[in-house]
């Protein structure tokens, strides 16, 4: 499928990117957990399609909305809020399941939320 295509790329770009960037490296850290987040939804065609509809989004503008924080962000609390998912996820990237709220936040606050700096 197209969409996790994409997500690899976009992991293997994150990985040549360089390390002097603006933004704290908890954000690039976040967002790379939120893209393998999104990429865990996209392996299975059931889970993609209930969160292509509760998203309301199609594939291709998942694909726009994924270099966004605020939209990873939204996936991870998409994560959040269904708790077997949630487990399933953490179990998979081999994380803590509070990993997913930490980096939410982080996301949040690199991306303007709660009186972080955009």
């Amino acid at each position: 499928m197209f969409l996790r295509k994409f997500i690899l790329d976009l992991l293997r770009k994150r990985k040549q990117m360089t390390r002097f960037r603006q933004e704290p490296l908890a954000a690039e850290v976040a967002e790379v957990l939120a893209i393998q987040a999104l990429g865990f939804i996209a392996q299975d065609e059931e889970r993609l399609g209930r969160f292509l509809a509760l998203t309301g989004m199609g594939p291709s503008e998942i694909r726009q909305a994924a270099s966004d924080r605020h939209f990873l962000a939204g996936v991870l609390d998409y994560l959040s809020g269904d708790e077997n998912l949630l487990l399933a996820f953490a179990g998979h990237a081999s994380v803590d399941p509070g990993t997913v709220a930490i980096a939410r936040r982080a996301l949040a606050e690199a991306g303007g939320e709660n009186g972080g700096n955009a």
